[in-house]
């Protein structure tokens, strides 16, 4: 006869479920003392950050993708952030059309590095809360604690399409990202079984062992700059990544989040940026790599983004889709750095006093550029007293 066994929510765990959590301060590089931290952005996408043919060895193997990596880890780089990408953009390249997953991808590497913290990138409407608290789990014990998630609200709308559900209005997608993440942060916290009722998700008897590496959660980005985005981030995560024009809206920006998360929030959050660097011997040669880029733009992938950017879809871009249309072409959008290594420490100075304690790149030619990155410009970021 077969025993009949009762399940009990309330019973106790077991003393592996309920193991002691680790510091994330301790594990994870990104809430290190550095001043000025470093990262890249976009290496397990097609073109990167630039939509163009501009000729570059880069490409979307998972060879290519670790050696990247690797090299990122040995230098000391704080972050590794993918994009998010179910769909190209069109054009001559169907810009980031051919992507790796990246909790998947972020699993992978957490495996292939030592040091560097590794985020995934998540589109909220694509994946349950309870699918996800649960990667991010494991990805945060493969790497010891050295996990974050980058949360977006899912603003390209033939994406969401996809999916096979109707795109939300922009205010309701932070509202739906705000019961999102509150069911994640309690299948990360909440010690035995609970329920969860909202207005977009139900769940009885919810549960989720083992809980993070990471205390008291993993890291978190958001890169929302509207005014959702801002009270978003105010209100959740660690860092915030903006898109700005000038080193004046910069510093308006940073010190408008700073100031909204500690007095309506009581929190601390890091502003950072992300852009591309094109860092060359001389002047006229970085002037010139990057012109290029432009020159042999793919403007009709360009085009998409801006019509979808511009169209109310991600109020972020606002001001990069009317005034900046070719920052889209050499760095999607992001704050560019142009020069030799004395003028691109320089930037990066001037970045740090605007309030920016971080920048995630983008380079033409990543596994290339990233040894001349180390041996040029980061001893110059050190002497500057970016780094240590």
């Amino acid at each position: 006869m077969t025993e009949t066994l009762e399940y009990n929510p309330t019973a106790p765990r077991p003393v592996e479920e309920t193991a002691p959590l680790v510091d994330r301060n301790t594990t994870n590089p990104m809430f290190n003392d550095q001043k000025m931290k470093l990262g890249l952005f976009g290496i397990n996408c097609s073109y990167g950050l630039i939509m163009s043919h501009a000729p570059s060895t880069y490409e979307v193997t998972w060879k290519h993708t670790v050696s990247i990596a690797q090299k990122a880890d040995r230098l000391g780089f704080e972050a590794l952030v993918p994009v998010a990408r179910w769909k190209g953009f069109g054009g001559t390249t169907n810009f980031n059309g051919n992507c790796f997953e990246t909790y998947t991808w972020a699993a992978g590497l957490a495996q292939a590095t030592e040091q560097i913290g590794i985020f995934a990138t998540s589109h909220l409407p694509t994946i349950h809360p309870i699918v996800a608290a649960k990667a991010a789990t494991t990805i945060d014990h493969i790497s010891g604690g050295r996990f974050g998630l980058n949360l977006v609200m899912g603003w390209v709308t033939p994406e969401m399409e996809m999916f096979g559900g109707a795109q939300r209005q922009h205010d309701e997608r932070y509202a739906f990202g705000q019961e999102w993440i509150d069911y994640v942060n309690r299948l990360w916290t909440e010690p035995g079984s609970f329920s969860f009722h909202g207005k977009y998700f139900d769940g009885d008897n919810v549960e989720s062992y083992p809980k993070p590496h990471s205390a008291p959660r993993p890291a978190m980005i958001n890169a929302g700059n509207s005014k959702s985005g801002m009270d978003f981030s105010a209100r959740n995560v660690d860092f915030n990544f903006a898109s700005l024009d000038t080193l004046e809206n910069i510093a308006a920006y940073t010190s408008t989040l700073v100031d909204k998360a500690k007095a309506e929030y009581q929190r601390t959050i890091s502003p950072m940026t992300y852009g591309l660097v094109v860092c060359r011997d001389t002047e006229k040669e970085a002037k010139a790599d990057f012109q290029r880029v432009i020159d042999e733009g793919d403007w009709g992938a360009a085009g998409n983004v801006i019509k979808m950017a511009g169209s109310g879809a991600s109020q972020s871009f606002d001001h990069a889709v009317k005034q900046f249309q070719e920052r889209f072409i050499a760095g999607w959008g992001g704050y560019p750095i142009v020069g030799t290594p004395e003028q691109c420490a320089e930037e990066f100075v001037k970045l740090n006093n605007a309030g920016m304690n971080g920048m995630i790149m983008g380079m033409v030619d990543y596994n290339e550029e990233i040894d001349y990155f180390g041996e040029s410009l980061l001893p110059l970021l050190k002497d500057a007293g970016l780094r240590h």
